[in-house]
């Protein structure tokens, strides 16, 4: 590519990523384009011929924006997903030119260092063991997968049994204690790792969906063999923590018994790093193993998480690749990503996590977070005050469960929230999704963009109940009409 071609194709990305970025906060937060238009604008035959990359990313632009979700926008309510903060975006476009594959610390040294020294920082603002090894993953999924990987070595290592060397055929079973509403992208993994979702042994939730301590001692009164318990910090519906501290000390009860305490804290985690919130995650650090994701709380571009093990050597056991090819770090103290994480060839993320921790620093974060949950609380508090909606869940965290329709039957309810949510997203000024909670369809509201302001919060406030109010209206017309027919 001739040179004033590739900086004509940067210039573009630069020219459009500013623009995207000064109408964030005024973008619809929803995609105006359905798949057939989508398709017809990125569709057609393979192409034959290239041409300028420039042009090509004004095409991309051109095709791509109708498509748009407002995820990072300011509005944006819909899943518990960061607002990719301009300061990690441009430690991500660095990232991209500078090209470097993370894998180890000879193919990239300053990545590898970057990594490094931000896993040091994590492991201090989220006040875990010192001693706990770090791996960057590409999102909670995976961050959970290693840790799970590293336990299941740990757990048969202990009772005589080599997974890394002689696999799971034939391998001592290992019990797995989860709580009945712990998030898919657990028994996701477990079913990478070889554990049948039908074999888990599933723990009765209260009705915030905390695991119940109780129900899990009778469980594990009869393992009497290596055993798994997963724990779960921020409830992806209610954002309520399980008791993990409880649930640690009962784990340290049978430590004869060779347990593994893992937290699944893919966004509850960080409540750790803010001073108002970290009762939440009281015993926390108690576990032998953590997942979070950074593109949550920390704003970080996707795709960035976070594994954090206790026992560095079931890490690297359970995750080093070894060929003639990759020599090992020879200076002491150097850090190899590549036994800490499933990827040889990977993005160098370290960047990212790295200028996103000095540019917040320990006083951003948990400014951010608490200011976060707080509005979560401010939306709750109005949005209740309406008749006819209820907000469902204790706001502990940035979570707000709502139902529409609260004071008619089940059946009657779940129409009416569905109509409402609708009716929202049709508005343009916010974006909530509905879900099944309980048996019952309510608008699950997750409030974790670092844009979000106050504002945003009324705005919001103020679409929802608008548009509950004119279901509401639509349904009293139509009753009307029925009872005069």
């Amino acid at each position: 590519m001739p040179e004033d071609h590739a900086c004509a194709a940067l210039d573009a990305a630069h020219r459009h990523a500013l623009a995207f970025h000064h109408t964030r906060a005024t973008r619809p937060p929803a995609a105006t384009a359905g798949f057939a238009a989508l398709l017809d604008a990125f569709g057609g035959p393979a192409p034959e011929a290239g041409m300028p990359a420039s042009e090509v990313i004004e095409q991309l632009a051109a095709a791509a924006g109708p498509g748009l979700m407002g995820t990072a926008g300011p509005r944006f309510f819909g899943w518990v997903v960061g607002g990719s903060h301009p300061a990690g975006v441009a430690a991500d476009w660095l990232t991209s030119v500078w090209g470097q594959n993370a894998g180890c610390y000879e193919g990239a040294p300053a990545a590898a260092v970057a990594e490094q020294v931000a896993g040091q920082w994590l492991l201090d603002l989220l006040r875990l063991p010192p001693e706990c090894s770090v791996g960057i993953t590409t999102g909670a999924t995976m961050s959970n997968f290693v840790c799970l990987a590293a336990a299941r070595g740990a757990l048969l290592r202990r009772v005589g049994w080599d997974v890394e060397a002689d696999g799971l055929f034939g391998a001592p079973r290992i019990t797995v204690f989860i709580g009945g509403d712990a998030h898919a992208s657990v028994f996701a993994a477990l079913r990478y790792l070889g554990f049948g979702e039908r074999s888990l042994v599933r723990i009765a939730t209260d009705d915030a969906g905390r695991m119940r301590i109780d129900a899990l001692r009778t469980a594990l009164a009869h393992c009497h063999g290596p055993h798994l318990v997963i724990a779960q910090a921020g409830h992806i519906m209610t954002g309520a923590f399980d008791p993990i501290g409880e649930i640690a000390a009962l784990m340290h009860e049978r430590h004869e018994r060779g347990g593994w305490l893992h937290v699944d804290g893919a966004f509850g985690l960080w409540a750790r790093a803010c001073p108002a919130r970290e009762a939440l995650a009281h015993g926390i650090e108690r576990a032998d193993s953590w997942a979070t994701d950074a593109h949550k709380w920390l704003q970080a571009p996707y795709e960035c998480g976070c594994a954090f093990v206790r026992d560095a050597d079931a890490h690297r056991r359970a995750m080093t690749i070894g060929a003639g090819y990759l020599p090992p770090a020879e200076d002491e103290g150097v850090r190899d990503p590549v036994h800490y994480a499933p990827e040889l060839s990977r993005r160098a993320r370290g960047f990212v996590l790295w200028t996103l921790l000095r540019t917040f620093g320990r006083r951003g974060i948990a400014q951010m977070i608490e200011r976060h949950c707080a509005l979560a609380q401010r939306l709750a508090r109005r949005l209740a005050e309406e008749p006819g909606i209820a907000v469902l869940n204790e706001v502990e965290l940035n979570q707000v469960v709502v139902r529409f329709g609260a004071d008619e039957s089940e059946s009657l309810g779940d129409v009416l929230t569905d109509a409402t949510i609708e009716c929202i997203q049709k508005a343009g000024i916010c974006f909530a999704v509905g879900a099944q909670w309980r048996e019952r369809r309510v608008m699950r509201v997750s409030v974790i963009a670092w844009p979000t302001t106050e504002d945003d919060i009324d705005r919001a406030a103020e679409s929802m109940i608008e548009s509950w109010r004119a279901v509401g209206r639509v349904r009293f017309d139509a009753e009307s009409v029925a009872a005069h027919a």
